[in-house]
């Protein structure tokens, strides 16, 4: 693989886990193990398939508890402390056999994009189970399906569009989260007052965040 192939497949890895991990395994070892593409060494073991089945069955259970108002949410907390380190291995893996340093910056920089794009889809997630009716959640959650599909097919067919395009995301990333991050507080406050464990939040604040 060339430079910008080895990036596109390292920095996909790490995008699509943050949002969906166990597709993102299925997808890469499908492929590497069926032939569509060759996948570095590091990354072989995707291939084996008992890695496959077992990412398929997580990812059959996440595919109804990612539809489901409220365990949604918890859902995405608990693996806050999975989607990263693995976005980050993964990212380090795909880079083959480099230098340590070299290993390392990509796992660095895997890391901090699977947890950028983790908060994004855990801050979207939360504002939209603000709402009472569930198709929203459940549209939102297939098209979230669809994006680490298309992703992850578009950094292996053309890499050099889609690190063009995850550059953007980043760009937007780094503009939404922010705002994402302002109404999360709003909704962790609301239900701590609910719970009697501190004052109910002003809408003022919200207002006024420029969301």
């Amino acid at each position: 693989m060339g430079t910008v192939e080895l990036i596109a497949l390292s920095m996909g890895a790490a995008w699509a886990s943050g949002i969906n991990l166990y597709a993102t395994i299925v997808m890469l070892g499908f492929m590497g193990a069926t032939g569509g593409v060759d996948l570095p060494p590091g990354l072989e073991i995707l291939e084996s398939p008992m890695v496959i089945a077992a990412a398929a069955l997580m990812y059959s259970i996440e595919f109804f508890a990612d539809k489901i108002p409220g365990v949604d949410s918890a859902w995405d907390a608990i693996h806050t402390f999975i989607r990263i380190p693995a976005g980050a291995m993964l990212a380090a893996s795909a880079v083959g056999d480099v230098t340590p340093v070299m290993e390392l910056t990509a796992g660095l920089l895997g890391g901090t994009l699977a947890a950028g794009t983790h908060a994004t889809k855990m801050g979207s997630r939360l504002l939209i189970n603000t709402s009472p009716e569930p198709l929203s959640n459940i549209g939102a959650s297939l098209g979230e399906d669809v994006a680490v599909i298309a992703g992850l097919w578009a950094a292996l067919q053309h890499p050099l569009w889609f690190v063009i395009a995850l550059v953007l995301f980043v760009f937007l990333m780094i503009w939404l989260l922010p705002r994402l991050w302002k109404i999360m507080k709003y909704v962790f406050r609301k239900v701590g007052s609910w719970l009697g464990m501190c004052e109910a939040p002003s809408k003022k604040g919200l207002v006024e965040s420029d969301l």
